[in-house]
């Protein structure tokens, strides 16, 4: 295996593994009281606009699920099992 194809699988795997945390602390961010103009609002602020393009392509696929009266956005879980894949799929070809 070539070094140059070892530097770009480490960096892709670095950035899907980031990308995972942003998406889960959008995720657990949602769930806390946040004051708007706090430094907390900040923060979700930024991981809304790191995180909102991905997750926008499947909540145009998969509607909002009701329970009850409760709406639960599935996009979430849809769009880390997705990149979950895409990780098994970078094993595959690391091995090759």
């Amino acid at each position: 295996m070539s070094l140059g194809f070892r530097i770009v699988y480490d960096l892709v795997y670095f950035l899907l593994i980031i990308y995972v945390w942003l998406i889960l602390a959008r995720a657990i961010l949602t769930w806390l009281p946040i004051r708007v103009h706090g430094w907390l609002y900040e923060v979700q602020r930024v991981l809304f606009l790191l995180t909102e393009p991905y997750l926008k392509l499947f909540r145009r696929i998969i509607p909002i699920a009701r329970v009850g009266g409760v709406g639960i956005d599935l996009s979430l879980f849809v769009g880390l099992i997705v990149l979950y894949v895409l990780y098994l799929a970078m094993q595959v070809l690391y091995r090759f």
